[in-house]
C-alpha cells in the first residue's frame, strides 16, 4: 500500500515575519524584538540594523528562551557595552553560567542590587557578595557607607570587621544585619572604643544582654560605658570578669565594688 507523501509548509505569514526581521530598517526593528516567535527573534539578531538599543530592549522582555539569551551573550556587541552586560544579569531567565561569568564585570552597586534580584539563585547571590567583598578594600568610604544602608547580611558581616564607626553606624541601622555580626565587632580585640559605643547608643542592639556582656569584657569599651553596664551585669558574669585576664586593675576594681555591693 503506498504511503501519502509528507510535505511541511511554511506558514507564509510566519515566513514574512521572518524575511522582516532580518531585513527591516532600524526603527522597524524595534517592533521586531516584541515578536512572541523565537524564531523571529533570532532571526532579529543577525540583522544589520541592529544595535545596542534593540538588544536592550529585547533583555527588557522576561519571556525569552535561554537558548536566545545565550545567542546575545556571545555577540561581539556584549562585550563591548556594560549596559548589556548588566542587563543580561537582570534578565531572570539568564543562565546561571552566564551570570557568573557577567557578574565581575559590574560595578559596586550594581553587584549589590544583583544580590536582591527576584530568580537569583543561592550560588549567584554568594557569588556577587563575594565580588562586592573582595573590592572593599578599595572601595571609597563614601561608597561603604551607602553600602552599609543596603547590603545584604553577608557583605554587612564584612563590613562590620572592618570596625571603621563610620561604617559601623550605618551598619547598625539596616534591618538585615544579625545579632552574630555586631558580637563578633564588640568581642573584637581590634574594636575601636568608638565602635563599641556606637552600638551600645543603637536602640536597637544596645540593650542586647549578649551584647551588653562582650562589652563588659573588652578592654577597648570606653571607662564610662563600662561603668553604667556593670550594674545590670549578671551577678555570675561579674564574678567572670573579675576572673578574666583581659581586665586591668582598675575596672576588676570596679567589678569587685559591684559585687560587694550586692554583698557578695
Amino acid at each position: 500500500m503506498e504511503t501519502p507523501a509528507k510535505s511541511a509548509t511554511l506558514d507564509p505569514e510566519l515566513s514574512r515575519r521572518l524575511h522582516h526581521a532580518l531585513t527591516c530598517g532600524k526603527e522597524e526593528l524595534f517592533q521586531v524584538v516584541l515578536d512572541p516567535a523565537a524564531d523571529v527573534l533570532r532571526a532579529s539578531l543577525r540583522n544589520p540594523a541592529l544595535d545596542d538599543n534593540h538588544l536592550l530592549a529585547l533583555l527588557g522582555r522576561r519571556d525569552l528562551a535561554e537558548e536566545l539569551l545565550t545567542a546575545i551573550y556571545r555577540l561581539e556587541a556584549v562585550a563591548e557595552n556594560h549596559k548589556l552586560k548588566v542587563a543580561l544579569v537582570h534578565n531572570p531567565k539568564t543562565p546561571a553560567q552566564l551570570t557568573l561569568a557577567l557578574l565581575p564585570h559590574l560595578y559596586l552597586f550594581e553587584l549589590a542590587a544583583a544580590c536582591e534580584l527576584p530568580g537569583a539563585t543561592p550560588d549567584q547571590r554568594v557569588a556577587a557578595e563575594r565580588a562586592i567583598i573582595q573590592r572593599l578594600p578599595t572601595t571609597p568610604l563614601g561608597n561603604r557607607i551607602t553600602l552599609a544602608r543596603r547590603a545584604t547580611a553577608t557583605v554587612l558581616d564584612a563590613l562590620m570587621r572592618e570596625g571603621d564607626v563610620r561604617v559601623v553606624e550605618p551598619c547598625l541601622g539596616n534591618p538585615r544585619l544579625k545579632e552574630s555580626s555586631v558580637f563578633q565587632l564588640v568581642s573584637s580585640p581590634r574594636a575601636t572604643a568608638e565602635a563599641i559605643a556606637a552600638v551600645a547608643r543603637s536602640s536597637r542592639w544596645g540593650s542586647r544582654p549578649n551584647l551588653r556582656g562582650a562589652m563588659l569584657k573588652n578592654p577597648s569599651t570606653p571607662a564610662s560605658l563600662f561603668t553604667t553596664l556593670l550594674p545590670s551585669a549578671p551577678t555570675m558574669e561579674l564574678r567572670n570578669l573579675a576572673a578574666s585576664g583581659r581586665l586591668g586593675t582598675e575596672r576588676k576594681r570596679l567589678v569587685g565594688e559591684e559585687l560587694r555591693r550586692r554583698g557578695l
